[in-house]
């Protein structure tokens, strides 16, 4: 039993075979090359799929050495503790890996150190050595979308970053970049035994090795997930190339539709914001308004310094910037009317983030509809809460 994480409503039980499971397992560790030699950290939740397919099943399978973090306060000290070969992890993470980095030096002159050919080598290696990750000959990113831009970043610095797809219902079997097929903005081709292929309005239709049994007690649910030929309704829209690489474009369920009749994916406008280096996370929401809006949250070091009127000021400047440079590559339909700046950040202790750091979309929404008016109201670019 799996359950879903919950960002769309109360999480599911995912009811799987070991049979299923094993032949997924199989999979992944035959494509990934899984062995004895790798080391591996185990931290998310065993509830969820990603830690239960890629570490605990693979281990299983395939042997490699298995660390265990302590806590999150510790994390980075297990990191180097592991020194992991094989290390997966939500996008999420992987944002505050490099905030992290940009606390220490900043990404103006990082990124003009990493052009300086006699010391670009030394330093990919101390950004990779600092983050325990210097070891690492394969990295992962799944669970939700994760910005081009983020994963162009780290493959800078050397580290083999790839993006997987792949959901609770199909025990992560799924799809995966490779060395030949690793678009930055795209999850990557098939697994092998894994069948394709796009439904009339978009959305991700899937057959895989690790296919689920069904909805613990959902019977109904079960058959209404499951076309007349046996694919998997993922509830995702993508878009497919030639070569099998596939890009999600969205969720079918929530796209919204504005006051002016006009639909709106938000997943797309969020991976955009989610690339400025000022922001944590962000939820873009608007149904019934005239434009979208997007709530976000300021990374950790902002977020401790907003007392202070001049960084306020600095940092609405850079949100006005922002918005701009976002609606320059949107439709206008889809234009931010503004950005707000939530005081917060979101959590899993205060139910705002799934188990494995996904956004709750109607959570937000819901915490924040008494102030949606008042926003609209203000005519601003950016506004505070």
């Amino acid at each position: 039993m799996i359950y879903t994480s919950g960002s769309t409503g109360t999480p599911k039980g995912v009811m799987h075979s070991f049979g299923a499971a094993s032949k997924a397992a199989v999979g992944i560790v035959n494509t990934l090359e899984f062995s004895s030699e790798d080391r591996c950290l185990s931290y998310l939740p065993l509830a969820h799929v990603f830690e239960r397919a890629y570490i605990e099943h693979t281990s299983l399978i395939a042997a490699p050495h298995v660390f265990f973090a302590e806590s999150l306060t510790t994390f980075v000290q297990d990191l180097n503790r592991a020194h992991p070969t094989v290390f997966i992890s939500v996008p999420r993470l992987w944002l505050k890996f490099q905030l992290g980095v940009f606390q220490k030096t900043s990404k103006k002159k990082l990124d003009f150190l990493l052009k300086i050919p006699i010391v670009k080598g030394i330093i990919k290696k101390k950004v990779l050595t600092a983050l325990g990750l210097d070891a690492v000959r394969l990295a992962g990113s799944g669970s939700a979308p994760i910005p081009a831009d983020l994963i162009a970043w780290y493959r800078s610095l050397g580290l083999n970053l790839m993006e997987g797809y792949a959901m609770s219902e199909d025990f992560a079997y799924s799809h995966l970049s490779t060395p030949e097929f690793a678009e930055p903005g795209y999850v990557g081709v098939p697994y092998d035994g894994v069948e394709v292929k796009l439904s009339d309005e978009g959305e991700i239709l899937i057959k895989s090795w690790g296919a689920m049994v069904g909805y613990y007690k959902q019977e109904a649910l079960t058959k209404e997930c499951f076309t007349e030929d046996g694919y998997f309704r993922t509830g995702d829209r993508g878009e497919r190339k030639p070569s099998g690489l596939l890009k999600i474009t969205g969720r079918v369920k929530e796209i919204f539709k504005t006051s002016k009749g006009k639909y709106i994916a938000p997943a797309p406008i969020e991976n955009l914001l989610n690339n400025d280096e000022h922001l944590e996370l962000s939820c873009v929401s608007g149904s019934g308004q005239p434009q979208p809006y997007a709530q976000v949250v300021l990374n950790e070091d902002l977020r401790a310094k907003m007392d202070d009127d001049a960084t306020r000021d600095r940092v609405t400047a850079a949100l006005e910037s922002l918005r701009t440079n976002v609606n320059a590559q949107l439709e206008h339909h889809e234009h931010l009317q503004f950005i707000s700046v939530v005081n917060d950040a979101w959590s899993i202790d205060n139910g705002m983030l799934t188990p494995t750091m996904k956004i709750k979309r109607l959570t937000i929404e819901d915490a924040s509809l008494a102030s949606v008016e008042g926003w609209y109201g203000e005519g601003k670019p950016v506004v505070w809460m």
